[in-house]
């Protein structure tokens, strides 16, 4: 498309795409707050927050296919960015507390009243102030990101290898925040969160605010993991995605460019968790279980991995298939299902949904004829492309 680099960026469909997203922001809170409860176009609160929920997880799923998708990284501890965003929101909440807690301590959280905590670990300091969490939600995950990919990128670790150990991270994680001493409390998290902003957090009003605010964060995520893969950089990473050692011969830094895309994804996952945090109302260890990033993996598979809009579709799909099968008698099948759905996805729809979608539609289009052969002039792709 011509015209403003910012439009240029995106296609008919991503406009069509941000379009929505903003409609949802509106239309959802609207339909909660301004409509009856007796009519049938009336929104539940338990909607407003479970799809809020979902939108969460939907920026997860971007960052892991800005990543996967466009740079061939696949991360299997996405999960401990997510969860380092969510406690960062965390801290802040419990701060929020103060003498309302059930041992009305005005600096201290209940649970290191209760572990007979003297006074507040300096990693704690700052977090009453909601600029100073902001900026930790985005620095921690980012840091970690950094740190962990400058060692491996450089040292070429790549592939299978990559994965393990980045599963091994989001692990050792789980554990540390598993122990009382690490001030995260323990097995039991941060949780009992009263105030954002000074706004009621259970209340209807900042259940649909919140809501609204993941739904626009999600179309902003979109736009600059479009601004990216659409731009000369977006080039080079699935030029590294699909042949890294040639792109190293031409004289490009590749471990500079997985870093940045790396440590971008790693700051998007932090927010999706710190988005997550108020609305679901506790964050805990589980939440750095290696099953969890394996999921996410999962979403973007099924929705179509290298499309964006695929990852989005996944997430919201999974999850809602997840909140069918894991309430009532299919509790315990629900495993198999997501096992069995990734197979699926696998052997019939390699591309996912999204990207079978696509395929289908370009077959159509006017580089090929009525019998499916490309016309003369026009080469056949590679396997690769």
């Amino acid at each position: 498309m011509t015209g403003s680099p910012l439009i240029r960026a995106l296609d008919r469909v991503g406009i069509g795409f941000l379009v929505l997203l903003a409609v949802i922001a509106v239309i959802i809170p609207v339909g909660n707050l301004l409509v009856p409860a007796s009519s049938p176009w009336h929104v539940s609160l338990y909607f407003v927050s479970l799809f809020g929920k979902y939108m969460c997880y939907a920026i997860l799923a971007l960052a892991i296919d800005l990543i996967w998708g466009y740079c061939g990284i696949l991360s299997l501890g996405h999960g401990a960015f997510f969860a380092l965003g969510g406690y960062a929101m965390g801290m802040y909440l419990m701060r929020q507390i103060g003498t309302r807690g059930v041992y009305a301590n005005p600096i201290l959280p209940d649970f290191m009243v209760f572990l007979n905590w003297k006074e507040l670990p300096v990693y704690w300091y700052g977090f009453q102030h909601f600029p100073y969490a902001i900026l930790m939600v985005v620095l921690v995950p980012g840091l970690l990101a950094f740190l962990f990919g400058w060692f491996a990128f450089r040292s070429r670790v790549t592939g299978v290898y990559f994965s393990i150990i980045t599963q091994a991270l989001t692990f050792a994680l789980m554990l540390g925040f598993f122990r009382n001493n690490f001030g995260f409390g323990g097995n039991n998290g941060l949780t009992d969160f009263k105030d954002i902003l000074g706004f009621n957090v259970q209340s209807a009003e900042t259940r649909s605010a919140l809501f609204a605010i993941s739904v626009l964060t999600l179309g902003i995520g979109f736009y600059i993991c479009r601004a990216i893969v659409a731009s000369k950089l977006g080039k080079v990473l699935i030029a590294i995605r699909d042949a890294e050692n040639r792109v190293r011969f031409l004289g490009y830094r590749v471990e500079s460019y997985k870093l940045f895309v790396f440590t971008l994804s790693a700051c998007m996952a932090g927010v999706a968790g710190a988005l997550y945090v108020p609305q679901v109302g506790i964050i805990n260890p589980s939440e750095f279980a290696p099953g969890n990033s394996i999921e996410a993996v999962i979403w973007v598979a099924v929705g179509g991995r290298g499309t964006l809009i695929g990852a989005v579709l996944g997430a919201i799909l999974v999850n809602y298939a997840k909140t069918s099968f894991t309430s009532g008698s299919l509790a315990p099948y629900w495993l198999f299902v997501l096992g069995g759905l990734f197979i699926a996805v696998t052997l019939l729809l390699p591309r996912g949904i999204v990207g079978t979608v696509e395929y289908w539609w370009k077959g159509r289009g006017p580089k090929t004829r009525g019998n499916g052969v490309a016309p003369a002039g026009v080469a056949e792709p590679h396997p690769a492309e």
